[in-house]
């Protein structure tokens, strides 16, 4: 089960090289227009999205793409009264993209100090997080219920990092080269519970729904947000009054439960 490349490309590669590249573009680069007057002049916005990254970002059976992503993407349209154009990235080249002017602005960014000294960012759209995740049978809802319980997460991870952290003395971590090890061990029984992002958790209950595997609590939060190029201050806004009132009206709450399986976060 080839689930966390993506993950990690996203989260961690190569990123502190990626954001000096596109730090130099943007402080080489002459002004650029507003993106919004090139949004209408142009009649479409291109987004940034990753393909490869189910529930988020993936290319379906019928070969469309489709996720998390891809209807927040739609609905960013709608917002900008424009069409859509959906730009497949990867964590190595996105930001250049997005300070190339390849693409308009970026999905599934995590906010970050570094990430913050060359774009900016909206509200917080998506949950992102580490959970612990278990069968329906065991009752677990915090780190003191850990005790006496085996939980699988990959070496030398955010996740391993959390979990040691948080879990009792009394809990078992037994921990495996990568992430799809730690996942099958989960699945095959060898541990009792196991430690992914909750995005992975998604697709493991909606490929296994018969194991009634059940998020019990979480450890660490990132929230998505949507990234832009500096000093956009008209699209960031538009973006912004398009998440809030996509909040309020259950839009996004429903696209949390079609690909994450539980609600937008109350406090996202």
């Amino acid at each position: 089960m080839n689930l966390l490349p993506a993950l990690l490309n996203r989260r961690l590669c190569k990123l502190g090289a990626a954001l000096l590249l596109a730090a130099g573009m943007l402080h080489a680069a002459p002004s650029h227009a507003d993106a919004i007057d090139t949004i209408a002049k142009s009649g479409k916005v291109r987004i940034g999205v990753f393909m490869d990254y189910p529930p988020f970002g993936s290319i379906g059976p019928d070969m469309q793409p489709l996720g998390y992503d891809i209807d927040m993407a739609e609905l960013i349209g709608k917002a900008l009264k424009t069409k859509v154009e959906l730009v497949q990235v990867t964590g190595d080249n996105r930001m250049v993209y997005l300070a190339g002017g390849k693409v308009d602005l970026l999905l599934s960014v995590g906010q970050t100090p570094e990430r913050a000294k060359v774009i900016d960012f909206s509200d917080a759209y998506a949950p992102y997080y580490l959970a612990v995740f278990g069968g329906p049978k065991l009752a677990i809802k915090n780190s003191a219920d850990l005790a006496g319980k085996t939980i699988a997460v990959a070496r030398g991870t955010l996740e391993d990092l959390s979990i040691s952290k948080t879990a009792p003395a009394g809990a078992t971590i037994k921990r495996f080269d990568d992430a799809n090890g730690a996942i099958s061990a989960f699945m095959s029984g060898q541990t009792q519970l196991m430690v992914v992002g909750n995005d992975v958790g998604a697709t493991i209950m909606a490929k296994n729904p018969a194991a009634g595997i059940q998020q019990k609590f979480q450890l660490f939060s990132s929230p998505d947000h949507v990234g832009f190029n500096k000093n956009e201050a008209r699209l960031t806004q538009q973006i912004n009054q398009a998440i809030v009132q996509a909040k309020k009206d259950g839009s996004l709450n429903k696209i949390s439960q079609k690909w994450l399986r539980l609600p937008l976060p109350a406090d996202l």
